[in-house]
Protein backbone atom coordinates (compact mmCIF):
# COMPACT_ATOMS: atom_id res chain seq x y z
CA UNK A 1 0.00 0.00 0.00
CA UNK A 2 1.32 3.45 -0.94
CA UNK A 3 2.51 5.64 1.90
CA UNK A 4 0.42 8.77 2.35
CA UNK A 5 3.13 11.26 1.23
CA UNK A 6 3.78 9.22 -1.94
CA UNK A 7 0.06 8.96 -2.69
CA UNK A 8 -0.34 12.70 -2.23
CA UNK A 9 2.62 13.32 -4.53
CA UNK A 10 1.08 11.12 -7.23
CA UNK A 11 -2.20 13.00 -6.93
CA UNK A 12 -0.26 16.23 -7.31
CA UNK A 13 1.48 14.80 -10.39
CA UNK A 14 -1.85 14.17 -12.15
CA UNK A 15 -3.17 17.59 -10.98
CA UNK A 16 -6.01 15.94 -9.05
CA UNK A 17 -6.42 19.16 -7.08
CA UNK A 18 -6.50 21.26 -10.29
CA UNK A 19 -9.37 19.94 -12.42
CA UNK A 20 -9.33 22.80 -14.93
CA UNK A 21 -7.51 20.73 -17.56
CA UNK A 22 -10.02 17.89 -17.23
CA UNK A 23 -12.91 20.34 -17.56
CA UNK A 24 -11.45 22.02 -20.63
CA UNK A 25 -11.10 18.59 -22.21
CA UNK A 26 -14.53 17.44 -21.03
CA UNK A 27 -16.66 20.29 -22.38
CA UNK A 28 -15.95 19.77 -26.11
CA UNK A 29 -16.33 16.03 -25.56
CA UNK A 30 -19.82 16.62 -24.17
CA UNK A 31 -20.63 19.04 -27.00
CA UNK A 32 -19.79 16.32 -29.51
CA UNK A 33 -21.69 13.60 -27.67
CA UNK A 34 -24.86 15.71 -27.43
CA UNK A 35 -24.74 16.78 -31.07
CA UNK A 36 -23.94 13.27 -32.32
CA UNK A 37 -26.84 11.82 -30.31
CA UNK A 38 -29.27 14.66 -31.12
CA UNK A 39 -29.69 15.03 -27.39
CA UNK A 40 -28.84 12.86 -24.43
CA UNK A 41 -26.13 10.35 -25.47
CA UNK A 42 -26.03 6.72 -24.41
CA UNK A 43 -25.34 6.46 -20.69
CA UNK A 44 -22.48 4.01 -21.13
CA UNK A 45 -20.73 6.39 -23.55
CA UNK A 46 -21.27 9.34 -21.23
CA UNK A 47 -19.57 7.42 -18.43
CA UNK A 48 -16.78 6.11 -20.67
CA UNK A 49 -15.92 9.52 -22.10
CA UNK A 50 -16.16 11.33 -18.77
CA UNK A 51 -13.78 8.87 -17.11
CA UNK A 52 -11.64 8.84 -20.25
CA UNK A 53 -11.12 12.60 -20.17
CA UNK A 54 -9.92 12.38 -16.59
CA UNK A 55 -7.53 9.52 -17.35
CA UNK A 56 -6.12 11.08 -20.53
CA UNK A 57 -5.69 14.50 -18.97
CA UNK A 58 -3.93 12.85 -16.02
CA UNK A 59 -1.67 10.92 -18.38
CA UNK A 60 -0.95 14.14 -20.26
CA UNK A 61 0.12 15.85 -17.03
CA UNK A 62 2.48 12.99 -16.20
CA UNK A 63 4.18 12.92 -19.62
CA UNK A 64 4.35 16.73 -19.59
CA UNK A 65 6.18 16.73 -16.23
CA UNK A 66 8.48 13.95 -17.38
CA UNK A 67 9.40 15.97 -20.46
CA UNK A 68 9.88 19.20 -18.49
CA UNK A 69 11.43 17.89 -15.29
CA UNK A 70 14.86 19.36 -16.08
CA UNK A 71 13.37 22.83 -16.73
CA UNK A 72 10.51 23.06 -14.22
CA UNK A 73 12.83 23.83 -11.32
CA UNK A 74 13.79 27.12 -12.99
CA UNK A 75 10.17 28.24 -13.49
CA UNK A 76 8.48 29.76 -10.47
CA UNK A 77 5.04 28.24 -11.09
CA UNK A 78 6.41 24.70 -11.54
CA UNK A 79 9.36 24.57 -9.17
CA UNK A 80 7.54 22.44 -6.59
CA UNK A 81 6.24 19.74 -8.92
CA UNK A 82 6.83 16.19 -7.61
CA UNK A 83 9.40 15.23 -10.24
CA UNK A 84 11.39 18.36 -9.43
CA UNK A 85 11.35 17.88 -5.67
CA UNK A 86 12.00 14.15 -5.92
CA UNK A 87 8.70 13.20 -4.27
CA UNK A 88 8.07 11.00 -7.33
CA UNK A 89 10.82 9.32 -9.35
CA UNK A 90 10.95 9.29 -13.14
CA UNK A 91 10.42 5.51 -13.11
CA UNK A 92 7.33 5.85 -10.93
CA UNK A 93 5.98 8.55 -13.24
CA UNK A 94 6.53 6.37 -16.32
CA UNK A 95 4.72 3.46 -14.69
CA UNK A 96 1.84 5.76 -13.73
CA UNK A 97 1.66 7.08 -17.30
CA UNK A 98 1.47 3.55 -18.70
CA UNK A 99 -1.16 2.59 -16.12
CA UNK A 100 -3.35 5.59 -16.97
CA UNK A 101 -3.14 4.87 -20.70
CA UNK A 102 -3.98 1.22 -20.10
CA UNK A 103 -7.04 2.17 -18.04
CA UNK A 104 -8.19 4.59 -20.75
CA UNK A 105 -7.71 1.91 -23.41
CA UNK A 106 -9.81 -0.57 -21.44
CA UNK A 107 -12.62 1.99 -21.45
CA UNK A 108 -12.35 2.48 -25.22
CA UNK A 109 -12.66 -1.28 -25.75
CA UNK A 110 -16.29 -0.96 -24.62
CA UNK A 111 -17.09 1.26 -27.64
CA UNK A 112 -16.58 0.14 -31.26
CA UNK A 113 -13.66 -0.64 -33.62
CA UNK A 114 -13.62 2.83 -35.21
CA UNK A 115 -13.33 4.53 -31.82
CA UNK A 116 -10.59 2.11 -30.79
CA UNK A 117 -8.62 2.98 -33.93
CA UNK A 118 -9.01 6.70 -33.27
CA UNK A 119 -7.77 6.23 -29.71
CA UNK A 120 -4.25 5.45 -30.98
CA UNK A 121 -4.11 8.90 -32.57
CA UNK A 122 -5.25 10.40 -29.25
CA UNK A 123 -2.35 8.72 -27.45
CA UNK A 124 0.13 9.90 -30.09
CA UNK A 125 -1.07 13.49 -29.81
CA UNK A 126 -1.08 13.50 -26.01
CA UNK A 127 2.41 11.98 -25.87
CA UNK A 128 3.86 14.32 -28.50
CA UNK A 129 2.68 17.69 -27.22
CA UNK A 130 5.06 18.09 -24.21
CA UNK A 131 8.12 17.65 -26.43
CA UNK A 132 6.97 20.21 -29.01
CA UNK A 133 7.89 23.03 -26.60
CA UNK A 134 11.53 22.27 -27.37
CA UNK A 135 11.28 22.52 -31.15
CA UNK A 136 8.53 24.95 -32.14
CA UNK A 137 6.83 28.10 -30.91
CA UNK A 138 3.50 26.49 -31.83
CA UNK A 139 3.13 23.70 -29.25
CA UNK A 140 -0.36 25.10 -28.55
CA UNK A 141 -1.41 23.87 -32.01
CA UNK A 142 -0.48 20.32 -31.02
CA UNK A 143 -2.24 20.74 -27.69
CA UNK A 144 -5.32 21.97 -29.55
CA UNK A 145 -5.20 18.93 -31.83
CA UNK A 146 -4.93 16.66 -28.79
CA UNK A 147 -7.67 18.38 -26.78
CA UNK A 148 -9.99 18.26 -29.81
CA UNK A 149 -9.51 14.62 -30.72
CA UNK A 150 -12.26 13.52 -28.35
CA UNK A 151 -14.71 15.16 -30.79
CA UNK A 152 -14.27 12.65 -33.65
CA UNK A 153 -14.01 9.87 -31.08
CA UNK A 154 -17.34 10.90 -29.56
CA UNK A 155 -19.05 10.92 -32.97
CA UNK A 156 -17.49 7.57 -33.83
CA UNK A 157 -18.64 6.03 -30.57
CA UNK A 158 -22.19 7.42 -30.73
CA UNK A 159 -22.90 7.05 -34.46
CA UNK A 160 -20.24 4.68 -35.83
CA UNK A 161 -19.39 7.34 -38.39
CA UNK A 162 -17.34 10.51 -38.90
CA UNK A 163 -19.63 13.09 -40.55
CA UNK A 164 -17.76 15.86 -42.34
CA UNK A 165 -19.33 18.62 -40.26
CA UNK A 166 -17.69 17.38 -37.05
CA UNK A 167 -14.41 18.85 -38.33
CA UNK A 168 -15.91 22.32 -37.94
CA UNK A 169 -16.22 21.59 -34.22
CA UNK A 170 -12.74 20.10 -34.23
CA UNK A 171 -11.13 23.16 -35.80
CA UNK A 172 -13.17 25.54 -33.63
CA UNK A 173 -12.04 23.78 -30.48
CA UNK A 174 -8.44 23.66 -31.67
CA UNK A 175 -8.46 27.46 -32.09
CA UNK A 176 -10.18 27.96 -28.73
CA UNK A 177 -7.53 25.77 -27.09
CA UNK A 178 -4.78 27.81 -28.73
CA UNK A 179 -6.37 30.99 -27.39
CA UNK A 180 -6.70 29.90 -23.79
CA UNK A 181 -3.37 28.09 -23.67
CA UNK A 182 -1.63 31.18 -25.02
CA UNK A 183 -3.04 33.05 -22.00
CA UNK A 184 -1.61 30.26 -19.86
CA UNK A 185 1.75 30.59 -21.61
CA UNK A 186 1.73 34.36 -20.99
CA UNK A 187 2.00 33.55 -17.26
CA UNK A 188 5.35 31.80 -17.82
CA UNK A 189 6.64 33.84 -20.74
CA UNK A 190 9.61 35.44 -18.96
CA UNK A 191 10.66 32.18 -17.30
CA UNK A 192 10.26 30.27 -20.57
CA UNK A 193 12.50 32.75 -22.37
CA UNK A 194 15.14 32.19 -19.71
CA UNK A 195 15.10 28.38 -19.86
CA UNK A 196 14.49 28.10 -23.60
CA UNK A 197 10.95 26.70 -23.69
CA UNK A 198 8.95 27.81 -26.73
CA UNK A 199 5.30 28.93 -26.88
CA UNK A 200 2.79 30.98 -28.86
CA UNK A 201 3.02 33.65 -26.14
CA UNK A 202 6.66 34.11 -27.11
CA UNK A 203 5.94 33.88 -30.83
CA UNK A 204 3.10 36.41 -30.77
CA UNK A 205 5.02 38.84 -28.56
CA UNK A 206 3.40 42.29 -28.39
CA UNK A 207 0.64 41.10 -30.73
CA UNK A 208 -0.51 38.40 -28.28
CA UNK A 209 -3.82 40.04 -27.32
CA UNK A 210 -4.70 40.78 -30.95
CA UNK A 211 -3.99 37.23 -32.09
CA UNK A 212 -5.84 35.73 -29.12
CA UNK A 213 -8.79 37.93 -30.11
CA UNK A 214 -8.61 36.67 -33.69
CA UNK A 215 -8.48 33.08 -32.46
CA UNK A 216 -11.48 33.66 -30.21
CA UNK A 217 -13.45 35.33 -33.02
CA UNK A 218 -12.71 32.57 -35.51
CA UNK A 219 -13.63 29.96 -32.90
CA UNK A 220 -17.02 31.59 -32.41
CA UNK A 221 -17.64 31.97 -36.16
CA UNK A 222 -16.88 28.29 -36.71
CA UNK A 223 -19.21 27.37 -33.84
CA UNK A 224 -21.98 29.40 -35.52
CA UNK A 225 -21.36 27.63 -38.84
CA UNK A 226 -21.34 24.27 -37.06
CA UNK A 227 -24.65 25.15 -35.42
CA UNK A 228 -26.16 25.82 -38.82
CA UNK A 229 -24.78 22.59 -40.32
CA UNK A 230 -26.13 20.54 -37.40
CA UNK A 231 -29.49 22.39 -37.49
CA UNK A 232 -29.20 23.71 -33.94
CA UNK A 233 -31.64 26.25 -32.52
CA UNK A 234 -31.88 29.49 -30.54
CA UNK A 235 -30.65 28.22 -27.12
CA UNK A 236 -27.36 27.19 -28.72
CA UNK A 237 -26.86 30.55 -30.43
CA UNK A 238 -27.79 32.38 -27.22
CA UNK A 239 -25.06 30.37 -25.49
CA UNK A 240 -22.57 31.48 -28.14
CA UNK A 241 -23.48 35.10 -27.39
CA UNK A 242 -22.70 34.37 -23.74
CA UNK A 243 -19.42 32.73 -24.74
CA UNK A 244 -18.53 35.80 -26.83
CA UNK A 245 -19.17 38.06 -23.82
CA UNK A 246 -16.85 35.88 -21.74
CA UNK A 247 -14.16 36.15 -24.41
CA UNK A 248 -14.43 39.93 -24.26
CA UNK A 249 -14.03 39.73 -20.48
CA UNK A 250 -10.89 37.64 -20.94
CA UNK A 251 -9.46 40.32 -23.20
CA UNK A 252 -10.10 42.80 -20.41
CA UNK A 253 -8.32 40.58 -17.90
CA UNK A 254 -5.16 40.23 -20.00
CA UNK A 255 -5.02 43.89 -21.06
CA UNK A 256 -1.94 44.60 -18.87
CA UNK A 257 -0.45 41.11 -19.37
CA UNK A 258 -0.13 40.64 -15.60
CA UNK A 259 0.62 37.05 -14.62
CA UNK A 260 -2.23 36.58 -12.15
CA UNK A 261 -4.74 38.17 -14.49
CA UNK A 262 -3.61 36.03 -17.42
CA UNK A 263 -3.92 32.92 -15.28
CA UNK A 264 -7.39 34.00 -14.18
CA UNK A 265 -8.39 34.46 -17.82
CA UNK A 266 -7.10 30.98 -18.62
CA UNK A 267 -9.07 29.42 -15.76
CA UNK A 268 -12.21 31.34 -16.69
CA UNK A 269 -12.40 29.54 -20.04
CA UNK A 270 -14.08 26.75 -18.12
CA UNK A 271 -17.20 28.93 -18.21
CA UNK A 272 -17.00 29.28 -22.00
CA UNK A 273 -17.19 25.53 -22.35
CA UNK A 274 -19.90 25.22 -19.71
CA UNK A 275 -22.11 27.92 -21.26
CA UNK A 276 -21.95 26.31 -24.70
CA UNK A 277 -22.76 22.92 -23.21
CA UNK A 278 -25.73 24.37 -21.34
CA UNK A 279 -26.94 25.86 -24.62
CA UNK A 280 -26.70 22.46 -26.31
CA UNK A 281 -28.60 20.72 -23.51
CA UNK A 282 -31.40 23.31 -23.75
CA UNK A 283 -31.32 23.12 -27.55
CA UNK A 284 -32.27 19.43 -27.50
CA UNK A 285 -34.47 19.58 -24.40
CA UNK A 286 -36.86 22.30 -25.58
Amino acid sequence: MLAQPKFQALLQLIRFDKPIGTLLLLWPTLWALWIAADGMPDWDLLIIFTLGTFLMRSAGCVINDLADRHWDGDVGRTSQRPLVTGAVSATEARLLFIGLLAAAFVLVLFTNPLTVKLSFIAVALASTYPFMKRYTNLPQVVLGAAFSWSIPMAFAAQTGDLPANLWLLYLANLLWTMAYDTKYAMVDREDDLTVGIKSTAILFGQHDRLIIGLLQTTFLILMVIAGDRFSLHMPYYAALVGAAALCVYHQYLIRERERDACFKAFLHNNWVGAVIFAGLVLNFAL
